[in-house]
């Protein structure tokens, strides 16, 4: 192949309690893009759809990516990028991880599969380190082995896949306002008490536990935040609304996604997401600012080829 475009998913990252090191793909949303290879080489940005962002390959987090994978490959050529950005940066479902997994994937793809998928993760981790200051990877591990993902350790990185229950379903809504990952981590706390550390490890390994025994309730019982959320929700208007209003509508659990300003919620079943897509679109409607509602299937896949 000399060309390819692929799908790129947006992600929720955190799910609640695995804050930096837990994450699952969607299927619904998303970026496009299309790379081909370039007898030129170094990567060039050809074309950007969608938002405002970059074209300099230094400046964008695809380039950025690409240009890492690119230092440990033996390809004498280069790349050329589109990208049709359907995620807006600042959404907290993953913008930049896909632009970054995207790329590195496609690019993977077309010299033959020459990486593993760890190390096209430890690439597109250079792209949310200049996106948000930190190379993180609970974005960009689901985008690239699809389904939920643990980082189990980041020295040296080790990602676990973890299956998906199949009835499980996500619903997001997307506020209409900004809230940078990097802004949001300042404000952050460095230290936990034991207290809150002890429930945190609990509900981690609960909800491990509850995607591998397919048990809905233990997911549900398991998406609880004692650290991170407490504090982030104050940069989301309307947070504690929308979050009893959707566990009411059926939802297993409600949270923030990644940094925010999203806020997920997994049910068991289409039907169940749908009336918590209903909730949360009412509870909104009262609060004056635009936004979007995804509904989606976990995307089991991660990033994939399209015609």
């Amino acid at each position: 192949m000399e060309e390819i475009k692929v799908f790129c998913p947006a992600t929720i990252a955190n799910v609640s309690c695995g804050f930096d090191v837990l994450g699952l793909a969607l299927d619904s949303v998303g970026d496009e893009m299309i790379v081909r290879k370039t007898a030129e080489k170094g990567i060039r940005i050809v074309k950007i759809l969608g938002q405002d962002l970059p074209l300099e390959t230094e400046k964008n987090v695809s380039g950025v990516a690409g240009l890492a994978l690119l230092k440990e490959s033996d390809y004498d050529g280069g790349f050329e990028i589109e990208i049709d950005k359907r995620i807006k940066p600042g959404s907290g479902i993953g913008s930049s991880a896909a632009s970054s997994a995207g790329a590195v994937w496609a690019m993977n793809e077309l010299l033959g599969r020459p990486f593993s998928p760890l190390q096209l993760v430890k690439f597109a981790m250079q792209g949310e380190k200049l996106a948000s200051d930190v190379a993180h990877a609970d974005n960009v591990a689901p985008a690239i082995y699809g389904g939920f993902t643990l980082v189990r350790s980041y020295d040296p990185l080790d990602i676990i896949p973890i299956p998906t229950p199949s009835e499980l379903v996500a619903t997001v809504i997307h506020p209409q306002i900004e809230v940078k990952t990097s802004d949001s981590r300042k404000i952050l706390k460095t230290t936990i008490s034991l207290e809150k550390g002890i429930k945190q490890w609990g509900n981690v390994g609960g909800l491990i536990a509850g995607l591998f025994q397919k048990d809905y309730d233990l997911i549900g019982r398991s998406l609880q935040d004692h650290i991170v959320e407490p504090i982030r929700s104050i940069l989301i208007p309307g947070f504690d609304e929308i979050k009893a209003n959707a566990l009411a509508s059926g939802a297993l659990g409600c949270g923030i996604s990644g940094s925010g300003p999203s806020i997920f919620a997994l049910s068991k079943g289409l039907e169940t997401a749908k009336s918590v897509a209903e909730s949360m679109k009412e509870t909104y409607s009262k609060f004056g600012i635009p936004f979007d509602i995804h509904i989606s299937k976990i995307n089991t896949q991660g990033v994939k080829k399209i015609a």
